[in-house]
């Protein structure tokens, strides 16, 4: 063997050793570097769990105290998280999953979205089921106090992560996800029913509510698809005993829509439970 059989060995198993090395770190790292401000920052983490040949992971926002950010419908101002995850790599999709939400009362409007910071938990399905998937994100979304400012974060995380910490954030925030149920459907938390009164102005929705006594409910409600601006629903005095009522005007359609049969999504939630019904105006 030649000294340059040698030395071409030994930068070879270098190169491995390194590789190995740096392959181990990423899969030990649960957590992304915060990325953001004195106002906000964002960071992915990473659990362990896997569910179906899916992997959970989540996007972790931090809020300064006093500011807040926005759901997927924002209510009457607001703009909602965008999440681009372009760059991943053995990724198939990843779902985001959007935990119960909060009314807030913003400049005399109100608007819909979480206070104290904020995981998203994140359903990715890899490509390749027998090898970890590496997440990258770019998330635009804004942030408000007096005045709203746009904030981006991005992050890169491989999961699964080997003994991940973060199993018990991610699980906590899948719990305050919405479960999907029929209107009319029973449990501790229901949609009852759904109804339209004419009024003395624009025609109004009217859902009526089953929670547990003496439970703090609320209600939102969201169009057929992004373009449209319903009202945040308010609630209305005289329920019916055992329920709570809820009501707002239809209005908010785009240009050239209607509300014959319009398909609305309600979400109705209390401090320990949420629950997410699709129905349409017959």
């Amino acid at each position: 063997m030649t000294i340059f059989d040698l030395w071409r060995r030994t930068a070879a198993a270098c190169l491995a050793g390194m590789v190995f090395a740096e392959t181990n770190a990423a899969l030990a790292e649960d957590a992304s570097r915060w990325d953001g401000d004195a106002r906000s920052a964002i960071r992915l983490i990473a659990g362990s769990r896997q569910e179906g040949g899916a992997l959970y992971a989540g996007v972790q926002v931090r809020l300064r105290v006093g500011w807040h950010t926005y759901w997927r419908y924002p209510g009457d101002s607001g703009i909602p998280p965008q999440f681009d995850f372009g760059g991943s790599r053995n990724v198939r999709t990843v779902d985001v999953l959007w935990p119960a939400p909060q009314r807030i009362a913003e400049a005399g409007m109100t608007s819909i979205g979480y206070l104290v910071g904020v995981v998203f938990p994140l359903r990715v399905v890899p490509q390749d089921a027998s090898q970890p998937a590496l997440v990258r994100l770019k998330l635009d979304y804004a942030v408000c106090e007096k005045l709203c400012v746009p904030a981006e974060g991005r992050g890169e995380l491989t999961v699964p992560a080997a003994g991940a910490s973060q199993d018990r954030a991610i699980a906590a925030s899948v719990g305050r996800v919405p479960k999907l149920r029929a209107l009319g459907e029973g449990g501790t938390l229901a949609i009852k029913s759904v109804r339209v009164e004419a009024g003395p102005g624009r025609p109004r929705m009217v859902v009526d509510v089953a929670a547990p006594a003496g439970a703090d409910v609320d209600l939102f409600a969201e169009g057929p698809t992004p373009k449209w601006a319903l009202p945040v629903p308010s609630p209305v005095a005289a329920a019916p005993a055992g329920l709570r009522r809820f009501a707002f005007e239809l209005d908010g359609a785009p240009p050239g829509e209607g509300y014959d049969r319009l398909r609305v999504t309600l979400t109705a939630v209390t401090a320990t439970e949420a629950i997410e019904v699709t129905t349409r105006l017959d």
